[in-house]
């Protein structure tokens, strides 16, 4: 969720229900030698708590200083990364890097919390790859060291974001009689059924939503509405979508300027406007304007043009 999960983005998915909210996860040597974009990411808001600071890196005095500077920004959680596959993180040892040193693992989660009376979390994956799966144990020595919650990824680092999640070893770590902590389930998460299922079917706590949630904040008011009732909520009107980005990019520029506040938010018109035909003419002004009047001319087309169409889902 890089450059994804920022303040504005945020805001937008409070507002429609979500229970908790994350920063970008920040860089914990990054940080400690004031990389203004690392710096940045601990921007954080009353109307966002709870909301958790999430933080990657795998040297252990790099990892304490950065409890100490992000503790100074007042959140209710510290969330370690463990997961993130990316090669330029999984390369330095941090993210899912480290699920090839399990024992490292445990001891930066035990320091850390030891560093802190902030509750600290943990979001990892099943293991490196399908060979070095043992996600029961790992949870349970990060829970032993003082970890308050653990969400876990259904695949390993090996898949990246390819094939299907498995959350059956995700419920394998909530059965295990010695877990007590929460154990929330992420990956594929991407409909009210889906999260319905992992509820009830796999047992877990919560769903960590991500890339659903992508261009689509209200994707937590239809699963609450799917849990309370059973039933979807009506599609989200063309209004509520372009007065949605519309917010989106204002509050975006507010907070990082126009340059990155308008760069930063075209991943999302794709899914703001999923379904609209005809509409590659309308997303190229979007993800290619560099000016936000551009953009906003663009949402007013939009308006204009599609007032007709009848979204289905």
């Amino acid at each position: 969720m890089e450059d994804v999960s920022d303040p504005p983005f945020r805001a937008l998915c409070k507002e429609q229900g979500a229970d908790v909210v994350y920063t970008e996860f920040v860089s914990s040597e990054g940080l400690i030698r004031n990389a203004a974009k690392s710096v940045m990411k601990l921007d954080i808001y009353e109307k966002e708590r709870p909301v958790g600071i999430q933080i990657f890196g795998a040297n252990l005095d790099s990892m304490l200083q950065t409890i100490d500077i992000v503790a100074e920004s007042k959140p209710d959680i510290i969330d370690i990364n463990f997961g993130c596959p990316v090669k330029k993180v999984v390369s330095k040892g941090a993210g899912a890097g480290i699920l090839k040193d399990i024992c490292l693992m445990e001891k930066l989660t035990a320091e850390m919390v030891k560093r802190t009376n902030l509750p600290i979390t943990v979001k990892t994956r099943l293991g490196w790859d399908h060979d070095s799966i043992k996600i029961v144990d790992v949870a349970e020595r990060l829970q032993d060291v003082g970890c308050k919650a653990i969400a876990i990824h259904g695949r390993t680092r090996a898949q990246m974001y390819k094939g299907e999640a498995d959350w059956k070893p995700i419920a394998a770590v909530k059965n295990n009689p010695r877990m007590h902590i929460p154990v929330f389930g992420n990956g594929d998460v991407d409909s009210p059924e889906k999260a319905a299922l992992m509820r009830d079917e796999f047992g877990l706590d919560g769903a960590m939503i991500g890339r659903a949630s992508i261009g689509n904040p209200w994707f937590f008011k239809q699963v609450k509405h799917f849990f309370e009732t059973g039933e979807h909520i009506a599609p989200i009107s063309l209004e509520e979508r372009v007065e949605a980005a519309r917010r989106h990019l204002q509050m975006a520029i507010d907070w990082k300027g126009e340059i990155l506040g308008v760069f930063e938010t075209r991943r999302h018109y794709t899914n703001y406007f999923k379904g609209i035909p005809h509409f590659k003419e309308y997303r190229m002004k979007m993800v290619t304007s560099d000016h936000s009047e551009d953009v906003f001319a663009a949402f007013d087309e939009v308006l204009e043009k599609f007032s007709d169409y009848q979204f289905t889902h």
